[in-house]
């Protein structure tokens, strides 16, 4: 009796997992997974740089003579105009010198109009009177010499721009050439960033076509700088060891915002003929590399690597892996695996992108 009631559970038990069974085949053959392939199209994209923000205009004001620092005439991060006094180095000594020269040049005059009235009478000979021409030539000179050594006393903005650190305090003594703060004219900005060679050649090809490319600029808290910029210089020479190439594009900088010394990134949209194009959906990273399901004449995904040039918003720019006939999966990536067999509704890949981000010129 024992063996019966054993026999009829474990054929209960069968029963049940049989059904089990025949409703998960059912529901894994009712399954239908979206399918689309890539599209083969012109269009844009855009490039991130790393970048460096310049002042078109970056000095360092240093002293030219040395002495006492007798006066500080702005602050750091002041805006000054050109001619506008920065500094001013105790003059005393300079002043004594100039007067001491102004002195010796009266004399040197006087010594000629002397000589000069001598010579007039044949009292003394030419070469007296050359002489005395020359001393004063001389003394002229010196004079010249100390205004310009009293003049170097008052240190001036030589152009409109914005004041840097104060390295030294009022009162200190100051040495011939000690720097006293760095001045920037941020009228305009230069932003220099690298290029490989290939997307050098594309620029070339680029500016052929269209002229001037603009530019953009992300700062660093993620904002697009609201003023283009324009591509205005390239290097000369390609780097050696990275093989790149440093372009410079120019930035007005009317609201001052830009300073130097800032990062950023160079956003620039680089045209692309016959891009070979996926969705972003599409793909799956395994160990940093992307792949994707491609469907085979029986339907079976095959799980396929492909390699990456470009990238959209929602969409990749394929180099390498795909062609445009191929079959990939767009759904349910996660759902199924390599040799898996599917029932699948095909969707063309220009109504697929329709409804993403895409880039046109």
């Amino acid at each position: 009796m024992k063996r019966i009631i054993m026999l009829m559970g474990l054929y209960a038990l069968l029963c049940h997992t049989s059904c089990k069974s025949s409703k998960g085949e059912e529901t894994e053959a009712s399954t239908r997974f979206l399918v689309t392939s890539p599209v083969k199209m012109d269009t844009v994209v855009t490039k991130e740089y790393v970048c460096q923000i310049r002042s078109i205009r970056n000095i360092e004001m240093r002293a030219q003579e040395k002495g006492y620092l007798q006066g500080i005439a702005v602050d750091e991060g002041q805006a000054v105009k050109s001619g506008q006094l920065l500094f001013k180095i105790m003059p005393k000594l300079y002043e004594a010198e100039m007067a001491k020269a102004e002195a010796e040049t009266r004399a040197a005059e006087i010594e000629v109009q002397n000589t000069q009235a001598l010579a007039d009478k044949n009292v003394v000979s030419k070469n007296e009177l050359a002489l005395a021409n020359a001393k004063l030539q001389k003394a002229r000179a010196e004079l010249s010499l100390a205004k310009v050594h009293l003049a170097f006393t008052d240190i001036r903005a030589p152009f409109d721009g914005i004041i840097d650190r104060l390295h030294l305090k009022l009162g200190s003594l100051v040495g011939e050439g000690d720097l006293l703060t760095t001045l920037s004219d941020n009228s305009r900005m230069w932003v220099y960033f690298n290029v490989s060679e290939p997307e050098y050649l594309d620029y070339q090809a680029s500016i052929k076509s269209k002229g001037e490319l603009q530019v953009n600029l992300l700062m660093a808290n993620k904002q697009v700088f609201k003023y283009p910029g324009v591509v205005e210089t390239i290097e000369g020479e390609f780097n050696n060891e990275t093989g790149n190439i440093a372009f410079r594009a120019t930035f007005p900088n009317p609201d001052k915002l830009l300073r130097h010394g800032e990062t950023g990134s160079i956003l620039m949209n680089m045209p692309l003929k016959d891009a070979l194009i996926i969705p972003q959906k599409a793909t799956m990273e395994i160990m940093d590399k992307k792949y994707v399901f491609v469907v085979t004449k029986d339907n079976v995904v095959k799980l396929k690597p492909v390699t990456i040039s470009a990238e959209m918003p929602d969409l990749y720019v394929v180099k390498e892996g795909l062609t445009a006939s191929d079959k990939i999966l767009l759904e349910g990536l996660r759902k199924v695996k390599d040799n898996d067999k599917i029932s699948f509704d095909y969707k063309e890949p220009k109504q697929v992108i329709s409804h993403l981000q895409l880039p046109t010129e």
